[in-house]
Formats: structure tokens, sequence, C-alpha cells
């Protein structure tokens, strides 16, 4: 046992290995994200005493004005201390950083703060904070990947498509998905759809979905009144202009958390506010306005469902949509926990509705029901968030059961998606990384340069190919000179502005002082360059 053991970790697994150890890591995935909302509605359960989680926000409206208004800001109190003693940043880890993780870390994500954020969200999305559980899911199951795979001590590629395996199950277990559990896995963390991981990730989403079924039943998370009716290619154009709106309303969405987000933490520095009390004050505006508008309270699924049932008039619609966003961006921007797409979903279903009725108001003749423009809107506001418009068109169907109405959604899905993506880095998550400095969107072209390391580039002055020593302090004198910790991405710039065919690697000291330890030529940061470029090429296309 051991010497086969010592020889998986040294060669790496089998095609047939590998897929039985996707079949564990889908089942262990679909334990995961089930204990994670079974653990939601024990919290709920207990916080707010009602009886039917899925019926919070109705429950709530008869607490007390004092609970509903304490609650949250307790709740964020407790975030606060976990996310400030156990994360270097204070910040909640999700989907961006299991992407990012994909892309240049082999696939591993943080441990230690990926526990913290796991239980912040949990506490969260527990006490009243208003965003999603699926953001956690994906980070938890990562984790879990990140541990076999080193456990396997797995290689870049092993350990991405073990990563995309446990992604696959986590958001199958979660919406019983199994098809959108796949395809989100493959376009949105691995963001390719490399044959090598189909097979993998399909048989790690399915079983992360049977652990759904054996738990909550094969039953869809919403349910419709009635199919769907598309009064043929008339309505069409309607759903175009709906996916247009969508995709202004997705950059709205995406736009609101990020300035509330800088908004936060420009008072936070001005007030000189501890880190430890942003999540608190966060909760005390939301529970202040929970007390009027209930509705934003949790992940929001009924309000959701009655979006889609159209048991809502117009100015309910917009109201809790605005209020929607507004509860959206003060979790996220006070650094609380959870994720954005079940709120995506929540904004779209009540967007959509809100087009439907008036759609159907001013052409009754041509239109069919303004729940279809329901759930055309809650796809296509997810899709532009997500930035992933092929799963989110299947995470809808699998969410609700209604294959018939496939066309309207997938126009306004692909319109929304094409609009809020030029708007935005792509989606939500790659902007999101962008903003910190890593250029996943842009490719990666632009992301393996920041993954190249100078230092294991450089060669020492006296290396036969070396420039002389007199060349080597003039590049110095005129700035053309990395430390040995940066990476190519500072390099290569200097190398195109400057045309210089090498650069000066140096430490710099007390004082100022430049110590040469080495040169970077460009002939070799070329060559690694193009290696790193091509293996990627090849994964994705393998």
């Amino acid at each position: 046992m051991r010497r086969s053991w010592t020889l998986l970790r040294e060669t790496g697994p089998s095609r047939v290995q590998f897929w039985f150890i996707a079949l564990v890591i889908g089942i262990a995935s679909g334990y995961a994200a089930v204990g994670f909302m079974l653990g939601i509605e024990l919290l709920q359960t207990t916080l707010y005493g009602t009886d039917d989680p899925h019926r919070l926000h109705s429950f709530a409206a008869g607490l007390p004005w004092w609970w509903v208004l304490i609650l949250p800001c307790l709740g964020g109190l407790v975030v606060g201390i976990i996310l400030t003693r156990f994360t270097p940043d204070a910040r909640v880890r999700g989907v961006a950083e299991v992407i990012e993780a994909s892309a240049v870390k082999e696939g591993r994500v943080e441990r230690r703060a990926g526990l913290a954020s796991i239980a912040a969200s949990l506490i969260t999305l527990s006490s009243g904070g208003s965003s999603g559980r699926e953001g956690p899911v994906v980070h938890m199951c990562g984790m879990i990947a990140g541990w076999v795979s080193n456990r396997l001590n797995a290689d870049g590629i092993t350990g991405r498509d073990l990563l995309g395996c446990a992604v696959a199950a986590g958001v199958a277990a979660s919406f019983n998905a199994p098809l959108a559990g796949a395809l989100f896995a493959m376009e949105v963390v691995l963001r390719h759809f490399a044959v090598h991981a189909l097979a993998p990730i399909t048989i790690a989403a399915a079983s992360g979905s049977v652990i759904s079924r054996i738990h909550f039943g094969d039953v869809t998370e919403f349910a419709l009144p009635t199919a769907g009716e598309l009064a043929f290619y008339a309505e069409l154009p309607a759903f175009i202009l709906l996916g247009l709106t969508s995709g202004l309303i997705a950059f709205a969405l995406m736009r609101s958390i990020m300035w509330t987000e800088d908004l936060a933490s420009a008072m936070q520095d001005r007030l000189r506010i501890p880190a430890l009390f942003r999540p608190a004050a966060a909760g005390l505006l939301l529970g202040a306005l929970a007390i009027f508008f209930p509705h934003i309270i949790g992940v929001g699924y009924e309000t959701t469902s009655r979006a889609l049932s159209g048991q809502l008039i117009f100015h309910e619609a917009v109201v809790f949509a605005v209020l929607k966003v507004a509860a959206v961006s003060i979790t996220m921007g006070g650094r609380m926990g959870g994720g954005v797409f079940s709120p995506a979903l929540m904004v779209g279903a009540l967007s959509g509705l809100a087009f439907g009725l008036v759609a159907t108001a001013v052409f009754p003749d041509i239109s069919g029901s303004e729940t279809l423009y329901a759930l055309a809107g809650m796809g296509a506001v997810a899709a532009g968030v997500l930035g992933a418009p092929i799963s989110t068109t299947l995470i809808v169907f699998e969410l609700t059961g209604d294959w018939q109405t496939g066309l309207a959604v997938m126009v306004a899905v692909s319109i929304s998606s094409a609009l809020s993506s030029k708007l935005v880095d792509r989606s939500f998550f790659l902007t999101q990384l962008e903003r910190r400095g890593i250029h996943l969107a842009a490719g990666p072209q632009r992301y393996l340069l920041a993954t190249i390391k100078v230092s294991g580039l450089m060669k020492s002055p006296d290396h036969p190919k070396a420039p002389s020593e007199d060349r080597i302090r003039r590049a110095m004198n005129d700035a053309l000179f990395v430390a040995p910790g940066d990476t190519l991405e500072k390099a290569m710039p200097l190398f195109e502005k400057s045309g210089a065919d090498f650069l000066a690697v140096v430490r710099l000291s007390d004082g100022d002082t430049r110590n040469v330890l080495g040169v970077l030529l460009h002939v070799d940061a070329l060559r690694v360059f193009n290696r790193a470029l091509a293996a990627t090429a090849a994964e994705e296309h393998s």
C-alpha cells in the first residue's frame, strides 16, 4: 500500500485513478456544500426563531424591530473578529481567489484565510447579511482540491483539474444542477474546455448532485406556476431589449459593490476605524434597512420565487431590486462575507419581472407571460455578473425545470453578457482581480508574466554570456535593473521600452546601495515566456 502511494505521488495518477479521485473529491465537495447550507439553515432557525428558513423574510417582518436591527450588527462584529485574527487583510475569500489559484498557483487556494472566510460567510448569511452562499462553497471546495493536490504532489495541470472537479461538485450540490456545475468549473474557474478535463469534472459534478439529492430530494430550487409561453418570433425583440437592460443592471450591481468598497475603505482610513468594526458598521446599516424591508435578509430565494411566479406588482419589483443592490453593496463593501451569485439571480428576476409587466401591458396581443421575462432576466443579470453565459443559462434551466423557454433565455443572456463584459473586465471576479493588480482578464500573454521570477532566470556576472561589468554598471545608472524577487511583469516592459538586450539584477541595501547579483538576458526571458505560453495552449487544447 505504501509503495503504491509513493508511486502515485511520483508518477501521478493514471486516467482511471484520476476518475476515481474525481469521484471522491465530488462526494467530499458535495457534502461540504450540503453541510454549509444546513449550517446556514440551523443558525437562521436559532437566531431568528423561524421554523422555515426558506420563508425567513416573511417571518422576520413580525419580529421586534430592535432584534432585526441588532442581529446583523452582532454578526458583523463576530465576522470582524474572525477576519482580523485569521486573515492578513481582513478580506473574505471567494470565487475570485479560486480563479487566481487556478491560473497562477497550480490549483492551490489559501487554507487559513479560507477557513476564516467560510466561518465569516456562514455567520453573515445566518445573521442577516445580504449575499450569496455559492462563493464560500466554491472556495471551500477549492480547499479540498488543494489538500488532495498537496497529498498527491500534483503538478499544475493535475492540480487545476482537481480544482475544477471540486468546484463542479460544489456548484452542482448547491443548485442541484450537475450540467451547470460542470460547465461553471470550466467556463469560470479553469476558463477553458479541454477535453481531458471533461470526464473527471463531469463525474465530480454528478456525484455532488447525487449527494444534494440524497439530502434535499430531486427538486428544483424554484417552482414556476406554469410553463413559459413565447409568442413566436414577434416577442424576440423584447428579449433583446431585456438583454441590453440586464447588461446595464449587471454593470450597475458590480460598480455599486466596488464603489461602496472604495468609499468604505476611504472612510475607514479617514476616521481611523479599526478593521475589526467595519463589518459591524455594515451590519448596523443592513439591520436598519431590514426593519422596513426584510426582503434583503439572507440569500433572498423567497423574494426570487415570488418574482418568478409573478406575485409582485411593478413598483414592488423595482423597489426590491434597488434595495437588494444597495444591501449587497453594503454587505460586500463592509467585508462581511458571502458571494454575488444568488443576489444577481434575485436582482435579475425582479428586474425581468418589472420589464415583463411593462412589455405585456404595452403589447398584450403579442406578449406571453411576464414570468417568462423574470426567468430570462434572472439568467441575464447573473450571466453578466459572472461572465458565464453558458453555465448560467443551464443553471436557470436546472433551477426551474423549465426547458420550454430556452430561446428567450439564451437571447437575453447572450446580449447581457456581451454588453456587461465590455463595461468591466470580463466579469465581476476578474474585475476584482484586476483591481488588485492580477491581470487575468487580459489572457495568459499578460498574467503568465507575473508567474515567472527573475531569480530563476538570471545569470551570474561571470557567466560566459553575461555582458561586461562596465555595461552592467551603465545599465544600473540608466535605471535598467530589476530585483531578484521581481517577475517578468516588471522586466518585460523595461526591455520593450529601452530596447536593451539585458537588465542588471541588483539588491538594494541600506542607503540605496545597489549590489549586483547578476543579469537577466532578454533572450532568456523570451524563451521561458514562450514555453509558458506553449504549455498553457497545450493544456487548453488537450
